[in-house]
């Protein structure tokens, strides 16, 4: 089997590496020349993952359409919001049949169009039964390490989701089936601007009250979105809700919950985000979370103390005061 992974950042390597582990030979695609040649000659990505060797049926190159085409499968997994301009370059390259398998997380900025949205939005409709969505508490890292890890896999199509399962399917890692392509997707997004707000009580020296305070009633506010979208509320218990929740507010390898926790220290955003070698996804999803919730009347009381300390410039002691200082309501509103 061969196997085409659109963006060699640390998770799309990670999944090529557990995939290449398996036997199939796989190419990841990478825009940078010296990136690629590292994973060539070396099995190391020199720039997300310098102290880890990767599988030798691990290749890479800076040939996007190559690497999709006459693929058995494709994984794609940049930045959300690189994705439409991705889709539209390689949707006349890729083999018909072909099982597409996205791990990006987000919601789009100005449209607010979900991941799954984007695909079937930029893809021919005869793709739409092939797409299907990866998502849960997995660590790049600890991946590649061989770290026991369980992920969701999402589809509308039953026969995609089980052949998805079965190819990802591992002795470290293991995939769970779901037709909940919402859910997954509202629940892998929105954990990260969550994840922002624990990261901003831990670096203002809150406990772990606190940051059990914020991932009940983060769950709370995720769940509710998604049920306004149409989502299974079980799947806000599983790998992709509460699974992946805990491990973005909890892990100290979770960018996003770095980004909140160098906020509360008193940095600045701009800084921040400039010092860091990978995107964090919770900045944009912030954004475009609380416009989505906005639009759709949902209360989302986190993601907009979260939105006003990135973009209004709120100073994160006054949004833990507004925070707590909110009307008194009875459990699970």
């Amino acid at each position: 089997m061969k196997i085409g992974v659109i963006g060699a950042g640390s998770f799309g390597t990670a999944l090529g590496s557990i995939l290449a582990d398996k036997g199939y030979n796989v190419v990841l695609w990478t825009r940078s020349p010296d990136q690629a040649r590292s994973i060539n000659e070396n099995h190391i990505n020199n720039k997300h993952m310098p102290d880890l060797v990767l599988p030798d049926l691990l290749t890479a190159s800076t040939d996007l359409i190559e690497v999709v085409k006459g693929k058995d499968m494709i994984v794609s997994a940049p930045p959300s919001h690189a994705l439409s301009g991705i889709l539209k370059e390689i949707k006349d390259h890729i083999p018909t049949k072909t099982p597409i398998v996205s791990a990006s997380k987000g919601i789009e900025g100005e449209s607010l169009r979900l991941v799954s949205e984007i695909f079937e939005s930029e893809l021919p409709g005869s793709f739409h039964s092939q797409l299907s969505y990866l998502s849960g508490p997995s660590f790049a890292k600890e991946m590649v390490k061989k770290v026991p890890t369980i992920v969701s896999i999402a589809s509308k199509n039953e026969a995609t989701a089980k052949r998805v399962q079965e190819i990802f399917s591992f002795k470290y890692f293991r995939t769970y089936w779901t037709p909940d392509v919402v859910g997954v997707e509202v629940g892998g997004a929105l954990k990260n601007v969550i994840a922002i707000a624990a990261g901003v009580a831990d670096g203002l020296g809150f406990g772990q009250n606190t940051r059990a305070a914020l991932i009940t009633r983060g769950l709370n506010e995720i769940t509710r979105l998604g049920l306004k979208m149409g989502a299974d509320p079980m799947t806000f218990l599983g790998p992709a809700g509460m699974g992946d929740l805990v491990l973005t507010c909890c892990g100290e390898a979770s960018r996003n919950r770095t980004v909140g926790f160098r906020l509360g220290k008193g940095e600045k955003l701009k800084e921040i985000l400039a010092s860091m070698n990978e995107v964090a996804e919770g900045v944009k999803t912030t954004y475009s979370g609380k416009n989505l919730a906005d639009k759709l009347g949902v209360e989302m009381a986190i993601t907009s103390e979260v939105y006003k300390m990135l973009y209004e410039d709120k100073d994160p002691k006054e949004v833990v005061k507004d925070l707590m200082g909110r009307d008194l309501k009875r459990e699970g509103v």
